[in-house]
């Protein structure tokens, strides 16, 4: 589905109207967001904060790339004075 549409000033921005059947076709939430490309703007739903971060995890994991870089550092603290409340 394609429309025309025009870019306005808002203020000191610019922005688009974009038709209700437009968004209605595409089911896009409240949050979106934008990607700028040559020639073209892309419009999509937002995504969270982390998606994606468990299967990159796991990816990581399966090719033996979780390894700390740092060996982990142990204080005398750590050992005998910390206490989990």
């Amino acid at each position: 589905m394609i429309a025309k549409t025009r870019i306005v000033q808002i203020g000191n921005s610019k922005g688009i109207r974009v038709p209700k059947v437009l968004l209605e076709h595409a089911q896009l939430p409240d949050e979106v967001e934008l990607q700028a490309e040559s020639g073209r703007l892309i419009v999509r739903a937002a995504r969270g904060p982390r998606a994606g971060w468990a299967a990159a995890a796991r990816s990581m994991h399966d090719r033996g790339d979780d390894q700390l870089l740092d060996a982990t550092t142990v204080s005398r603290f750590d050992e005998k004075e910390w206490r989990w409340r």
